[in-house]
């Protein structure tokens, strides 16, 4: 599976993250696949949606793919 980089600055929120990589399209829709557990932050399902995000996490989405942050 291919992981594709989405580039940030400094430090984004997990749900923020999921709209800036185009994932999902309203902060909703990542609270559900966040609260489905559907997300994991470097290999561990990840329950919260306001989690840090930083350059060099992986973030992997069920039934999308896989993305690494770069900064």
């Amino acid at each position: 599976m291919e992981i594709k980089e989405v580039p940030i600055k400094d430090s984004i929120k997990l749900d923020q993250f999921l709209k800036w990589a185009g994932i999902t399209g309203t902060g909703g829709q990542s609270k559900i696949l966040i609260n489905d557990k559907r997300v994991k932050v470097n290999g561990k399902v990840e329950n919260k949606r306001g989690r840090k995000i930083l350059p060099g996490d992986i973030i992997e989405v069920e039934q999308v793919g896989k993305f690494k942050v770069t900064g």
